[in-house]
């Protein structure tokens, strides 16, 4: 729709993680060869049967998990792995709130929290969505439709959760500094609900909090670099070890991504949407 345009110089084909065999390397390649299997980020030009990556920025498949599942890892890890645990700084036995815990996002949030030591509270549309959040790892997933969350917040922690990964700003904005303990940092990576709103700043004050977001796509390769080995570093052995993997709601032909688009927009789904290239489709 044209809301989140390519870095200059990008091609305007959408998709910015794919996974596959390396056909072709660069002279100055050093770490990966003709046919190895890797997953990678890109900025953009996913949606094709052959894509470019820079070296860096692709990453060796985990033992354990398809070529295919890997496909549904770089963007929501890189993701998850800089907003929480680098921009927030988020450690063990503190208390997370996800919102959107059921998206592709959401789902990595949770488990790779949880699987850090992280007390993570979820929030989600549907009973269905709640569930699946719990059985990821989340303590509570809260109906929003339902329940208020910064009151289930309050009752959970005592005083608050310590960080929130928000991807619907509009009124969560205020009831995220209500839902906060002192000294929380509050991360937006996306505001679903829109990014312009009237808030009492006071409490952020007041608490001592801390407001920050980013976007991935536009930073500096070398960011996107030293983000790439964190997440090898310390994501990819809970992935070895069975404690996180992708969830994937559906497995789509690439000649049917209009489909995925329609689903994603349906907000239906639970994890994520892969596109395969080939004719055989898992089941």
């Amino acid at each position: 729709m044209g809301f989140y345009p390519p870095p200059p110089g990008v091609t305007d084909i959408p998709g910015l993680e794919v996974s596959g065999t390396i056909v072709s390397v660069g002279s100055a390649t050093n770490r990966w060869k003709v046919g190895d299997q890797v997953c990678a980020l890109l900025s953009g030009g996913g949606y094709a049967k052959y894509a470019i990556a820079e070296e860096s920025l692709c990453l060796s498949i985990p033992r354990g998990l398809s070529l295919e599942d890997a496909a549904a890892l770089p963007e929501t890890c890189f993701t998850v792995w800089h907003n929480l645990f680098e921009r927030a700084a988020l450690k063990a036995s503190e208390w997370l709130l996800i919102h959107g815990g059921s998206s592709g996002i959401g789902t990595t949030a949770i488990q790779m929290a949880s699987s850090l030591g992280v007390n993570v509270i979820a929030t989600a549309g549907t009973e269905e969505k709640c569930l699946a959040c719990e059985k990821l790892g989340a303590i509570k997933a809260i109906n929003y439709n339902k329940e208020d969350f910064v009151q289930a917040c309050t009752e959970l922690t005592g005083s608050g959760v310590n960080v929130v990964l928000d991807m619907v700003g509009g009124d969560y904005v205020q009831k995220n500094f209500s839902s906060c303990a002192p000294r929380a940092r509050i991360v937006n990576i996306a505001f679903l609900r829109g990014s312009k709103v009237e808030v009492d700043l006071m409490p952020m004050m007041l608490k001592q909090l801390v407001l920050t977001g980013s976007t991935l796509r536009a930073q500096p390769l070398e960011n996107k670099a030293r983000i790439a080995a964190g997440v090898e570093s310390e994501v990819w052995p809970l992935i070895v070890a069975g404690n996180f993997k992708p969830i994937i709601h559906s497995r789509l032909k690439m000649t049917d991504a209009h489909k995925g688009h329609t689903l994603m927009e349906s907000n239906q789904h639970i994890g994520k949407i892969l596109l395969l290239n080939s004719e055989e489709i898992s089941k």
